[in-house]
């Protein structure tokens, strides 16, 4: 699932969530795969990168990735962030889905954002690493 976004002066925050829907527990550990899509849900040409990415200064965002086993019921979080920034280059980027799976090899879902993931001209957005609520600071 994909939460709102949240913008100031151009930063872009939004929270993606893993709910473990299964009867055992399950394991996540490092950043989720990440792919920006357009209204076709074809991948836009977006840079997804590890951490904050150089886009800001987030700390949660640049923790070490920590083993996060949920029990039936129980959800991860994991954010990304990135900057709406046009310059006169280019046209700008306007993702309207987003692709995510839980780790590489894991099955994609496509998941619709309450607002679009307006990257602009910069072509690129951070991913942090998956945390349970509780031990992720806001950002």
């Amino acid at each position: 699932m994909a939460g709102s976004s949240d913008a100031a002066m151009g930063l872009r925050v939004m929270n993606l969530e893993l709910v473990n829907r299964g009867t055992t527990p399950y394991t996540v550990k490092g950043y989720p795969p990440l792919r920006v899509l357009d209204d076709a849900r074809k991948p836009l040409d977006v840079k997804v990168g590890k951490g904050s990415f150089g886009i800001s200064v987030l700390p949660s965002f640049d923790a070490a990735p920590q083993q996060v086993t949920l029990q039936p019921g129980e959800k991860a979080v994991a954010g990304i962030v990135w900057r709406n920034t046009v310059t006169g280059y280019g046209a700008p980027v306007n993702g309207k889905h987003l692709s995510v799976a839980p780790a590489d090899g894991q099955g994609w879902q496509t998941v619709t954002p309450d607002a679009p993931v307006d990257i602009g001209t910069t072509g690129k957005l951070g991913v942090s690493p998956w945390a349970k609520p509780s031990d992720r600071p806001a950002s």
